[in-house]
């Protein structure tokens, strides 16, 4: 397994790691994202749609409808929220094989709740309080894709 870590001081740090994610993620790629409430989740799929030219004002939480979709950027992202769903059995019927196999970018907020429904390929971005807005952000891949992403990642943050 391949892992970057990705030291974010403030929300800028985090904004930045957002271009350079948007900058290495391709059609169909599943991320991941697994954090404690408040942790920067949907922080960060703003920063990637934001850098996909994606308004950063469309993108929010999808606590209460689960599932929401943007386009109108250079890919369309599905940003899925799995925190009040109880069983896999509510994972699945969303539907989430047709976003997984997309072509765009496909997000799963508390994606550690149901890993046995994701893609065994995948992003996944561990993200640890530090502070009011300071994060850790711990990326691993398990495929060469990623890995490959991952490492992308490495280079451009230099």
């Amino acid at each position: 397994m391949t892992e970057y870590r990705f030291h974010a001081k403030n929300e800028e740090g985090s904004e930045e790691l957002g271009r350079l994610l948007a900058g290495v993620l391709s059609p169909g790629s599943v991320v991941a994202l697994i954090g404690t409430l408040g942790a920067g989740k949907t922080r960060l799929v703003q920063a990637v749609a934001a850098a996909m030219g994606i308004a950063h004002d469309k993108v929010t939480s999808p606590t209460f409808v689960l599932v929401n979709e943007y386009v109108g950027g250079r890919l369309p992202i599905y940003h899925f929220d799995t925190y009040r769903l109880r069983d896999e059995d509510e994972f699945i019927e969303l539907g989430p094989e047709e976003y997984f196999a997309s072509n765009g970018i496909t997000f799963v907020e508390w994606a550690d709740r149901f890993e046995n429904c994701l893609p065994p390929e995948r992003l996944t971005v561990r993200i640890e309080v530090l502070g009011a807005q300071e994060r850790e952000f711990i990326i691993s891949a398990n495929s060469g894709y990623y890995e490959a992403a991952i490492h992308e990642l490495g280079c451009l943050s230099t």
